[in-house]
């Protein structure tokens, strides 16, 4: 098959992508997800229907999801969207289409895009940061996405927050159901808590704050940028990826590019630290576009 098509499954919408060999995009569409399983499914088979009738010839499909698809029970699993919970979702989907789909977290389909062709492109190690409401995270060696034996790979916001200080005592619980996660120090909503209080949710314009002389906001983003300093420093002592590629809301904060690099060299095991911290290429279309590229060219 010439053609590739990704399918990006959100809590909100659902996007279709088909990509050519070449990784040119030839047709591109997005519909609100609906509620309930079986309607998931058929939207989906919808969306590839009509990107098949435009392209007149049926196409390999690739699928991220908000979760993983246990390797024990073959059902998704750590859904964010409550309704792809406890379902064949790989299974249901190849009956619907007639063919073998492969279907990935949605953070390692945004690891592979910007390894296959995004600000990443021919590093051998890469890890991708997905840093919004929540905290994940893919790895990609030499092109090829790694899960795991329990496909739990990447998830690094539910890890404990390094190093902490007493300040950072006792450690904030975690959803879910133990404490000390780095998601709740490092998403977005921790962020803007950091300045506003537990009911702050807007982290985006604390930059803008900081800038008009706002204490509060400058300390916030102060203490966000050595806590992620802390929490990529282990990623980068366990793997040594050659380059971090951030992803989701806060990557769009420029100070991050500018100060990881210096704040991690203080805690990574290594005489020096050179990998590069780069801003996604591709946006929120990596994650279709990474689960094109779950299939072959």
């Amino acid at each position: 098959m010439s053609h590739r098509i990704g399918i990006d499954l959100g809590g909100t919408k659902t996007e279709i992508l088909v990509l050519a060999a070449s990784g040119e995009e030839f047709f591109r569409h997005r519909v609100p997800t609906p509620s309930g399983y079986e309607a998931v499914l058929r939207a989906i088979a919808n969306l590839v229907g009509e990107a098949e009738q435009k392209l007149g010839q049926n196409c390999s499909v690739g699928v991220g999801i908000p979760g993983t698809i246990s390797p024990a029970t073959g059902l998704v699993k750590n859904a964010n969207s409550n309704a792809l919970n406890g379902h064949a979702f790989d299974t249901d989907l190849a009956a619907l289409l007639g063919r073998p789909v492969r279907v990935a977290n949605d953070a390692n389909c945004f690891a592979l895009s910007e390894a296959s062709d995004g600000a990443a492109a021919g590093a051998n190690i890469v890890f991708g940061v997905i840093l919004g409401t929540g905290c994940g995270g893919g790895l990609v060696v030499n092109g090829q996405v790694l899960e795991g034996r329990h496909r739990i790979l990447g998830e690094w916001g539910h890890t404990p927050l390094p190093w902490p200080r007493p300040e950072e005592m006792p450690l904030r619980p975690c959803w879910c159901g133990l404490s000390g996660c780095l998601e709740t120090y490092i998403s977005g909503p921790a962020l803007a808590r950091e300045a506003d209080g537990p009911d702050a949710s807007d982290a985006s314009i604390l930059p803008a704050r900081a800038a008009a002389g706002e204490a509060g906001a400058t300390n916030a983003l102060k203490i966000h940028l050595d806590r992620l300093a802390r929490g990529l420093a282990v990623i980068s002592t366990l793997l040594d990826p050659d380059v971090i590629v951030l992803g989701g809301g806060l990557s769009n904060l420029p100070h991050l590019y500018t100060g990881l690099p210096g704040l991690m060299r203080r805690y990574v095991f290594s005489d020096v630290f050179e990998g590069r911290i780069v801003r996604n290429r591709h946006g929120d279309s990596s994650g279709v576009r990474g689960a094109a590229w779950l299939w072959p060219a």
